[in-house]
């Protein structure tokens, strides 16, 4: 691979890791090695930051696990978090749980675990998933794991605010998501054929800027290097170099 060249998963980590600008506190869950390199990476250029990363020993420094991650959420000691799941839809639910019928679904999942939970109660909730297409991104998803909004008389200081996925990004606010860029040379229509749900767009919808020479390199050195510790597979082949 060329020093020019990056892969899907760098341009995904660098957009993640650029929407954690400022914040003080992100927290990662299990089997998330895209959000957690986007974290890491967050953290490598501002030290500042603290970051949590479930099923790490360098980075979870809790003793109670993922309760005492609930516990951070319900006391606002977590800015950040982030959520996929089997299918998402414009209003930014979540199904973590199956596809078809409940009952009698096509295909179950391991569930939702503490989704919901962090979903209401962590401030900036990113949305992510490298596939981009129809079967993803959904009119409606099947299951409600974790709803996007709530009713107006529920306490709800969380939510989503960002969708990321392999081609695109996405901001969420009052009227659902907006395309705020494409990666890769794809165009709006582009993502419009390829997403199942409705979106607002600017007439001209920019290109994502790609990853620059500092944040290649904190990724393909020091990151790569902490993400192995917990994904030795994902690190090996998603980081170029």
């Amino acid at each position: 691979m060329s020093a020019a060249a990056f892969t899907e998963e760098e341009q995904m980590a660098v957009v993640m890791a650029r929407l954690l600008r400022g914040l003080r506190h992100v927290a990662v869950g299990a089997l998330s090695p895209l959000p957690a390199s986007a974290a890491l990476l967050a953290q490598a250029l501002d030290a500042q930051l603290q970051v949590t990363i479930l099923g790490s020993k360098r980075y979870l420094k809790f003793t109670d696990g993922g309760r005492e991650l609930f516990d951070c959420a319900a006391q606002g000691r977590i800015d950040a978090f982030f959520l996929s799941g089997v299918q998402i839809d414009g209003e930014g639910n979540i199904n973590l749980v199956g596809v078809g019928d409940y009952a009698k679904p096509d295909k179950r999942f391991p569930g939702s675990f503490g989704s919901a939970y962090l979903y209401h109660l962590v401030p900036k909730v990113i949305l992510f998933r490298q596939e981009h297409t129809p079967r993803i991104l959904v009119p409606k998803v099947d299951f409600v794991s974790a709803a996007g909004r709530s009713p107006s008389n529920v306490y709800r200081p969380g939510g989503p605010r960002h969708l990321v996925t392999g081609r695109a990004e996405f901001a969420f606010g009052e009227r659902g998501f907006s395309l705020v860029s494409t990666h890769g040379g794809a165009s709006a229509a582009d993502i419009e054929a390829s997403t199942g749900f409705a979106f607002e767009r600017a007439a001209e919808v920019p290109s994502t800027p790609p990853p620059g020479a500092e944040e290649l390199a904190a990724l393909r050195g020091p990151v790569k290097a902490a993400v192995a510790e917990i994904y030795p597979a994902f690190a090996s082949r998603a980081f170029g170099g």
